[in-house]
């Protein structure tokens, strides 16, 4: 059975910088597209940042230039590096894994069948 488990959340100043990790276990994760989400209070769980079984990569223009997505297969582990965080970057993260080998459109929340249980980030102003 898949598992996704995520970790280093936590709460930092804005400016700061922080680094999420997705461990996966009971599949390779290389093989799937890879993605992060979040949750902030009362709005929809949005695309962040997402890494193809390629290894290309797709940002939310928020994030564009200040967050990245990377992999490191021999761990089975994928990681979002977050830097320069800003109040508004507050939420739960959360990591996915594709259904399929292949998404066409991985912004899409349908195309991911396996969720981590998200690690809180907070950033104060």
């Amino acid at each position: 059975q898949v598992q996704l488990v995520e970790s280093g959340g936590g709460l930092v100043q804005a400016g700061n910088s922080l680094r999420l990790s997705c461990a996966a276990s009971g599949r390779t994760l290389s093989d799937y597209t890879m993605a992060w989400f979040r949750s902030a209070p009362g709005k929809e769980r949005e695309f962040v940042t997402a890494i193809r079984r390629g290894g290309n990569t797709d940002y939310a223009g928020s994030v564009l230039g200040r967050f990245t997505i990377s992999r490191d297969n021999a761990k089975n582990t994928v990681y979002l590096q977050m830097n320069n965080l800003k109040p508004e970057d507050t939420a739960i993260y959360y990591c996915a894994m594709s259904t399929l080998f292949f998404t066409t459109d991985p912004r899409r929340i349908e195309a991911y069948g396996t969720w981590g249980q998200g690690t809180q980030v907070t950033v104060s102003s």
